[in-house]
């Protein structure tokens, strides 16, 4: 077992070690989490753990969306799908509607999905994906 500070000192270097993909992965890995617990709170009738559950995935879909390059077609993209789930979110905690959680956790499932393969991927391929993409959109 590790001593606490040695443990917080690990995830923290773990945490710095990780590239921009990687930590975007971890993100969506995050949001899952909560929303699947939120889903569990739900369900036994906790509602301030529900709450507490919702407000962190809402304050990860803000940190990912805080991040975007607007300038990019894709994040003018992603900025949109993450509005639409800050809006889902923010009902979905206020009504306790487990039913909105259910249709997101697909959604940053295949998010999450998509952001693992881009971060298995060569870094010059990922490269030469986005200035393919970049020559598209202009």
């Amino acid at each position: 077992m590790i001593p606490g500070n040695a443990y917080s000192s690990y995830k923290r270097q773990a945490v710095t070690t990780l590239t921009p993909i990687e930590i975007v992965v971890k993100l969506y890995d995050e949001c899952e989490r909560q929303l699947n617990r939120s889903l569990f709170f739900l369900e036994n009738r906790d509602l301030e753990n529900t709450n507490a559950a919702l407000s962190k995935a809402i304050e990860i879909v803000g940190a990912l969306r805080s991040v975007l390059d607007l300038d990019l077609a894709i994040g003018k993209d992603l900025d949109s799908l993450y509005e639409y789930f800050m809006r889902e979110l923010i009902e979905s905690n206020l009504k306790k509607d487990a039913e909105k959680v259910k249709t997101l956790l697909p959604m940053i499932g295949e998010l999450k999905d998509a952001f693992l393969q881009i971060s298995k991927m060569p870094k010059e391929q990922v490269n030469l994906q986005a200035m393919q993409n970049a020559s598209m959109a202009m």
